[in-house]
C-alpha cells in the first residue's frame, strides 16, 4: 500500500482536470492506496522569496497553506498534479507550490513517484510537453523521484467537459488503479 497525494491545482468549480483526478483517487483507493486529496482552490499561497532560510529551518518562513501541503507532500510515497494547461505552461498556482516546497531539499522527503494530469482547451498532441518539461525540472532535482506516467486531455472547451469523454475518464481511473 502507498500513501497517495494528489494535488489538484485548478481554482475553476467543475474543472476537468478535478474532475479526470478524482477519477484517479477512485482507482488509487481500489487497488488499496492510501489517498489524500488537496485542492488548491482556496489555499493562500504566496510566491518563494528566495531566501532559502527553508534550507536551515526545515520549513518555509512564509506563514501561509503552502508549509502544511508541503508536509503532506513529505510524508507521501506517491504525488499527483492536476492542472489545467495555460498559454501551454503549468498553472501558476502549481508551479507556485512546487517553488515553495523547497524545504523538501533539506528535510528529506518519502515520495518516488510523480504523475501529471493535464487538461486544455488545444485538442493537438503535444500541448503538455512544456508542463512535463516544468515537472521533469522538478524532479531532477531529486535523485530517487521519477515521473511515473501522465495523462494529457485536449479538447476540453468547458467545465466539465470531460464528462462526456468516457475514455479519458477511463485512462484515469486506470492510472490511479496501477499506481
Amino acid at each position: 500500500m502507498k500513501k497517495v497525494l494528489i494535488i489538484s491545482t485548478s481554482l475553476r468549480n467543475n474543472a476537468n482536470s478535478e474532475i479526470l483526478v478524482h477519477e484517479t483517487e477512485r482507482g488509487a483507493k481500489e487497488a488499496g492506496h492510501e489517498v489524500e486529496f488537496v485542492t488548491l482552490k482556496d489555499k493562500e499561497i504566496k510566491f518563494c522569496k528566495g531566501c532559502l532560510a527553508c534550507q536551515k529551518l526545515g520549513h518555509c518562513v512564509i506563514n501561509d497553506d503552502a508549509n502544511e501541503i508541503t508536509l503532506k507532500m513529505k510524508e507521501a510515497d506517491v504525488i499527483v498534479w492536476a492542472t489545467p494547461v495555460y498559454y501551454y505552461e503549468m498553472s501558476g498556482q502549481m508551479k507556485t507550490l512546487i517553488d515553495r516546497a523547497n524545504s523538501l531539499f533539506a528535510t528529506g522527503k518519502n515520495f518516488t513517484e510523480t504523475y501529471v494530469i493535464t487538461t486544455s482547451a488545444d485538442s493537438a498532441n503535444g500541448v503538455i510537453q512544456t508542463v512535463l518539461n516544468g515537472v521533469k525540472g522538478w524532479v531532477a532535482c531529486f535523485s530517487d523521484l521519477e515521473l511515473k506516467g501522465y495523462l494529457e486531455a485536449g479538447g476540453l472547451n468547458n467545465p466539465n467537459d470531460v464528462q462526456n469523454r468516457k475514455d479519458l475518464l477511463e485512462q484515469a481511473y486506470n492510472m490511479g488503479k496501477n499506481i
